[in-house]
């Protein structure tokens, strides 16, 4: 899949997006441990209303997830220096130009996958509390990656660890 990388100096700034049940947490904290750097899952920075509801499967909306990101966006800004891998579905581009206002440097992991593939992962983590009856607006709402924004396209139908060797491949600038 396509690939937008840059080669910048320093520590990694790293957002690892998609729609829920695409492996972000689990991709996000190998990626993290792989790269030797802090991880946060962007779940945790949820207000309680957000949770709620999400939790009686209501989409949240933009007025919800402003103040979400900012905090998500702040926590990047605040691991510039030493870098840091979140996870956060940044579906659209305006929530990716609001973490990048924060976090210019950081760079989008999008992890893809089929809505058939999405679903089967769905099913298999009972108790979360983004419900499977989300997936279609998750969808719905999803902007693919622009070729103007700094990240790459991975396809979330492999290993966790194909999908974080994909990404190490392609920013290794040997």
């Amino acid at each position: 899949m396509s690939s937008t990388l840059p080669h910048h100096g320093g520590a990694p700034l790293i957002v690892v997006m998609g729609v829920s049940g695409s492996g972000k947490s689990t991709v996000g904290a190998a990626l993290a441990q792989r790269l030797g750097v802090p991880y946060e899952d962007a779940d945790d920075l949820h207000p309680q209303a957000n949770i709620d509801k999400m939790t009686a499967g209501v989409p949240l909306d933009d007025d919800d997830r402003r103040p979400w990101l900012e905090q998500i966006g702040r926590w990047l800004a605040g691991h510039g220096e030493r870098g840091g891998v979140v996870s956060c579905s940044a579906l659209k581009r305006a929530y990716r130009d609001q973490l990048r206002s924060h976090a210019p440097r950081a760079v989008f992991v999008h992890l893809h996958g089929t809505r058939e593939v999405i679903a089967r992962r769905q099913a298999a983590r009972p108790g979360h509390f983004m419900p499977a009856s989300l997936l279609d607006s998750q969808f719905d709402t999803l902007e693919p990656l622009a070729d103007d924004e700094a990240g790459t396209v991975i396809d979330v139908d492999q290993s966790v660890d194909a999908i974080v060797q994909q990404y190490v491949d392609q920013t290794d600038p040997s």
